[in-house]
């Protein structure tokens, strides 16, 4: 989630490598080694980029730490102002992973996600949102959108959250699927990126795959990888449309994991049923165009058929999806379940 629109240099990384992933089964290691961090409001960053780690991991470690929501924990019952506010989407990181070098893919096994709070927050922000004008797509607006907030009650043994209307005495309950909107990895070529901002190192996905269950390989950039996280939500609609989730602070449990010599360009998910790829850039046909090339790449290099087959059968049982269109790029995330392709190779 973010709320000011930002204007962001893009690079957009040319060469697409082919890389066959390793399987996403990781069984958690009985002795694998537990490396725990608390996050606060003084400790969180706003960008991603080369930063003195708050905290070393080795492969096969597994990290427990906490987030704070996007709004820093600030926004805790009707009345708050946006002023209390200090930034958008305050990080937890970077943790330094050893051995990760440029040219490898880190690997994060999403062990556990957990609400660390009884409520969440939503909001609308004037100029922000995806039926708002933005600075790439400007429009004549008679007046903006006011600045509104919701509160959502979350009920944790019921796994739900709850919607009341403002407006009405209108409430409904809907379930909870948390997940990290934020989670990347130091850019390339020497950048640092607005905690805003998603693109080839990862970053604000607002991806409902970042949930536990599934794996996330991202590319490493830079030595030591410097992994970063935040920006919980406990539920969202694709899209992100009105430009919250419900935005909560989080508990994580991550198992980290190195692919030495292997390298992918964009963002991938994997768990026991599908393979999923990301495209991540604006306009929105170019983000699904990624995200398919990507897979095809994928299913050519790891499972052995054509690119062409590949499209073709993709085009009969895959799966496409909006996650997010409200941050300086959009994100779309393409899958195809395994029940459909051959062997891996």
């Amino acid at each position: 989630m973010r709320r000011i629109l930002l204007p962001v240099m893009f690079i957009l990384v040319a060469a697409s490598l082919v890389w066959p992933v390793q399987t996403a089964a990781h069984p958690q290691s009985a002795d694998a080694q537990v490396v725990r961090y608390k996050a606060t409001i003084d400790t969180v960053k706003y960008v991603y980029g080369v930063a003195a780690p708050v905290a070393r991991l080795k492969p096969g470690n597994i990290l427990e730490a906490n987030s704070l929501d996007c709004f820093g924990n600030a926004l805790q019952k009707p009345g708050d102002s946006f002023s209390l506010v200090k930034g958008d989407n305050p990080l937890t990181g970077p943790f330094f992973i050893e051995g990760a070098e440029p040219g490898d893919t880190l690997v994060v096994h999403i062990l556990d996600l957990q609400v660390d709070s009884n409520q969440g927050v939503g909001a609308l922000s004037p100029g922000f949102g995806a039926a708002n004008s933005t600075h790439y797509t400007p429009m004549l607006e008679t007046k903006p959108l006011p600045e509104r907030m919701w509160f959502y009650p979350i009920d944790h043994e019921k796994n739900t959250a709850t919607f009341q209307a403002l407006d009405s005495n209108f409430k409904v309950k809907f379930p909870l699927h948390p997940f990290l909107g934020c989670i990347g990895v130091c850019p390339a070529n020497g950048e640092a990126r607005s905690s805003i901002v998603p693109a080839e190192f990862g970053g604000n996905m607002d991806a409902p795959e970042v949930s536990a269950g599934n794996t996330l390989y991202l590319p490493v950039n830079v030595s030591g990888a410097l992994l970063y996280f935040g920006d919980g939500h406990a539920a969202m609609g694709d899209g992100e449309v009105a430009g919250s989730a419900v935005e909560v602070p989080m508990r994580a449990r991550l198992k980290i994991d190195v692919i030495k010599g292997q390298r992918i360009e964009w963002p991938r998910f994997e768990n026991e049923s599908e393979i999923m790829t990301t495209g991540i850039y604006r306009p929105v046909d170019d983000a699904a165009r990624i995200a398919v090339t990507e897979l095809m790449h994928w299913i050519h290099a790891g499972y052995g058929l054509s690119e062409l087959d590949a499209y073709e059968l993709f085009s009969k049982v895959g799966k496409l999806h909006l996650t997010e269109m409200v941050d300086p790029n959009y994100v779309v995330v393409a899958a195809i379940d395994k029940k459909y392709l051959p062997p891996k190779k």
